[in-house]
């Protein structure tokens, strides 16, 4: 096997800034662009002297620009990709845009979060970035709290997990069977939403929950359904992009709503950097 010594870090949150710290401490060349302490050399030259390039998880927001909390500027990314031309790039949740790209450069991509086992690691961060969130923002006691989950992939089942035994009720809607028939497994309430629209029942059982948690990617809870959750519920939307609770109709019906994006990298980042790095030697 190849060893490989000498990193580009670019952008990124926390969770970068740790992986940097990580990477130096197992006597690795790192060099940075677009952080909080960047390297002094232009990037063309740290370019000349590397092999692999980490990016941030996720890679851009906006399909455009790196994502980059730290940097002083934006970065684009049509930029980046023609300084990196031939060399590994490795970052999260990139989209297929993006990668079409980087093949034109003959980048070599990876995407880390296409790793199962990192993508179930994260879910703990997330988890439990989610119950912070809970605990600060509502005025009760988090075990008073009748807590519907919208969807029941990695994050929603880590998630349940966690809240087993720290809130008073856990029900979990989905439209997929399998999701729907784990719910049951595990001995969640249960919503099919592939009848909600079609039972008003469901609709007006939407009253009864405190903290509302979404983690689908696609819109579910929009104007007539957000009519039937009560006015001081607490909305928790975990999916990534746009969500999947509508955001304007929100703030008309005076409804609470964090859109929580990039938990792991704000309420674990050590953690997550060590996952990370993890995945990163193992693709290498």
């Amino acid at each position: 096997m190849i060893q490989i010594n000498k990193f580009l870090v670019v952008g990124g949150d926390l969770r970068n800034v740790e992986l940097v710290k990580l990477l130096k401490e197992d006597g690795k060349t790192v060099y940075t662009y677009g952080m909080n302490i960047n390297s002094s050399e232009p990037l063309e030259k740290i370019l000349e002297d590397v092999e692999v390039v980490i990016g941030p998880i996720p890679f851009s927001r906006d399909g455009s620009t790196v994502n980059s909390t730290f940097a002083e500027s934006q970065i684009l990314i049509k930029d980046l990709l023609g300084k990196i031309k031939e060399k590994t790039l490795i970052a999260g949740n990139i989209s297929e845009d993006i990668i079409k790209m980087a093949q034109k450069y003959n980048i070599k991509v990876i995407d880390v979060m296409k790793n199962e086992k990192l993508a179930i690691l994260n879910t703990i961060a997330t988890a439990e970035g989610t119950i912070e969130l809970m605990i600060a923002n509502t005025n009760t006691i988090i075990f008073d709290s009748n807590v519907l989950i919208l969807g029941f992939g990695r994050v929603a089942k880590t998630l349940a997990n966690r809240l087993k035994g720290l809130v008073k009720s856990i029900t979990c809607a989905s439209r997929e069977d399998d999701e729907l028939a784990w719910i049951e497994v595990y001995g969640y309430k249960i919503i099919d939403l592939n009848i909600l629209n079609q039972s008003q029942d469901i609709l007006r059982s939407l009253s009864n929950y405190d903290v509302i948690i979404n983690t689908i990617p696609s819109m579910i809870l929009d104007t007539d359904k957000l009519q039937y959750v009560k006015k001081d519920a607490l909305l928790i939307d975990l999916a990534s992009n746009l969500g999947g609770i509508d955001k304007e109709e929100t703030k008309k019906q005076g409804l609470k709503l964090i859109h929580a994006l990039g938990l792991p990298g704000k309420v674990a980042p050590v953690s997550s950097a060590k996952f990370i790095k993890m995945i990163i030697y193992e693709n290498i």
